[in-house]
C-alpha cells in the first residue's frame, strides 16, 4: 500500500529506450500526475542544487563544463563504467529524489500519480506503490531508437544497454506490461486498458468554458481521437509547406498535450504543451481568424497556466511565432515577458528552453510558483 493517503500510486520503470516516457505522457493526457523521477536526479546536481557540490566533491572537477555545470554526459561515462562510482552518485542522489518526490505526491491534487524510476524496483520508492508497470522492447528496438533519437554509436548504445538489469526481472515485478514495440495506437490501446484497472478513475476531463459576446468558447483537452481535427486545423492555419496528417498528430500525443479550443461545435484553436521537469512549454498556438484573438489566446492561455499549476510547475515558456508575439499588450496583460534562453534564472528553465525552442521563434516567459522543488539547502 502506497504511504500517501488518497493516493494510487503508479510505479513506472523500464530499461532505457523502451519508451517509458511516451507511457508516463499517455497517463497525463487520462488524469494522473506523473513524476519524471530520473528528471529530477538531473536536477539535484545542477548548479545551485543541493547535490552538486557532493558530486563535484566525490569525482572532482573534471566532471565540469567551462561555464560550471556539471557535464552530464562526461559523469554518465564515468559512472557506467565503474559499478562503485555509480553507486557513490546514487548515495547521493537518490535521497534528494526520494525527498523531491514525497513533496510533489502531497501536493498533488489527483488521485493517480505516475513514478517514472528506471531504477524503480531497486530503491525504496516500489514500496509505497500501489501497482507497477513497466515497458518493454527488444534489444534491437532499443539500440535503434538510441543510436537514432540520442545519437549515440553502436558501441555506446550497447553499453548502455548491457548496464542495467535484464528487462525479464522488470517484467517479471509488473502488474501491467506495456509491449511498446508497435504504433501509438497499439500503446495507446494497452495504457488505456490498464488505466480502465484502476479503481475509482474518472476518465472524462473537465470542459472549461468562457462566454462572448459573440458565442461560446470552450476549452478541452484533446485526445488521440481529434488528430484528424487537430492536423485539419494546423493545416489550415500554418504557413508551413509540411501537411500534418492524422497520424503525425496521432504519434504527437507521446511528446505534448493538445488544449481544443471550441466555438459551438467548430474547433477555432489549439495550444500543444507539455510538461517537463516541472516547466511548462508551449510550443503551437493556432488562432482561428474567426474569433477575437486577444480573447482566444487569453482563454487558451488560461487553460494552459490552469493545467500547467496543477502539475506543479514553476514556469511557462511560450514559443511565439513573431505574429503572434507582435499582440505584446495581450501577452503583458497576462504577465509574460520576453526574454531569451540564456537570461532564464534557473539551469533547469534554461535547459528546457534550449531544448524546446522551435527556430524562428520568440520566447515569453512567466514565473507560476516562487517556491522551488530542490532548492540549495
Amino acid at each position: 500500500m502506497s504511504n500517501w493517503s488518497g493516493k494510487y500510486i503508479i510505479g513506472l520503470t523500464g530499461n532505457i529506450a523502451t519508451g517509458k516516457s511516451v507511457v508516463r505522457r499517455m497517463l497525463e493526457h487520462l488524469g494522473a500526475y506523473t513524476i519524471d523521477a530520473d528528471a529530477l536526479s538531473h536536477r539535484a546536481i545542477a548548479r545551485g542544487a543541493p547535490g552538486y557540490q557532493p558530486v563535484v566533491d566525490a569525482f572532482g572537477k573534471y566532471i565540469l563544463e567551462p561555464g560550471g555545470e556539471i557535464d552530464r554526459l562526461r559523469l554518465g561515462r564515468l559512472v557506467f563504467n565503474d559499478p562503485e562510482a555509480l553507486k557513490t552518485l546514487e548515495t547521493i542522489i537518490h535521497p534528494l529524489v526520494e525527498h523531491a518526490v514525497d513533496l510533489m505526491v502531497q501536493r498533488a491534487t489527483q488521485p493517480v500519480v505516475v513514478i517514472e524510476a528506471i531504477k524503480l524496483l531497486e530503491g525504496k520508492l516500489v514500496r509505497s506503490c500501489n501497482a507497477v508497470w513497466t515497458t518493454y522492447a527488444p534489444e534491437t528496438v532499443q539500440k535503434a531508437r538510441l543510436m537514432d533519437k540520442r545519437d549515440m554509436s553502436e558501441a555506446e548504445a550497447l553499453q548502455r544497454i548491457h548496464a542495467q538489469s535484464a528487462q525479464e526481472l522488470k517484467t517479471a515485478a509488473a502488474n501491467v506490461v506495456i509491449n511498446n514495440v508497435g504504433s501509438f495506437e497499439d500503446t495507446w490501446e494497452q495504457v488505456v486498458a490498464g488505466w480502465k484497472e484502476i479503481p475509482s478513475i474518472r476518465e472524462t476531463p473537465p470542459v472549461i468554458k468562457s462566454k462572448t459576446r459573440s458565442g461560446e468558447l470552450a476549452v478541452t483537452r484533446g485526445r488521440p481521437g481529434d488528430s484528424a481535427n487537430i492536423a485539419s486545423l494546423i493545416n489550415r492555419l500554418s504557413r508551413v509547406a509540411t501537411r500534418l496528417s492524422s497520424d503525425d498528430v496521432m504519434a504527437s500525443f507521446g511528446d505534448k498535450a493538445y488544449l481544443l479550443l471550441n466555438k459551438e461545435k467548430d474547433l477555432v484553436g489549439l495550444a500543444g504543451w507539455q510538461v517537463e521537469n516541472l516547466v511548462a512549454r508551449t510550443t503551437d498556438i493556432y488562432i482561428d481568424p474567426s474569433v477575437t484573438s486577444s480573447l482566444a489566446l487569453k482563454t487558451l492561455m488560461v487553460e494552459v497556466e490552469s493545467a500547467s499549476q496543477a502539475l506543479q510547475c514553476e514556469v511557462s515558456l511560450v514559443f511565439l511565432s513573431p505574429g503572434l508575439a507582435a499582440q505584446e499588450n495581450i501577452w503583458k496583460e497576462m504577465g509574460y515577458i520576453r526574454r531569451t534562453p540564456q537570461t532564464l534564472g534557473a539551469q533547469a528553465w534554461r535547459d528546457a528552453a534550449l531544448e524546446s525552442q522551435p527556430g524562428n521563434t520568440i520566447l515569453l516567459f512567466k514565473q507560476l510558483r516562487q517556491d522551488r522543488i530542490l532548492r540549495p539547502i
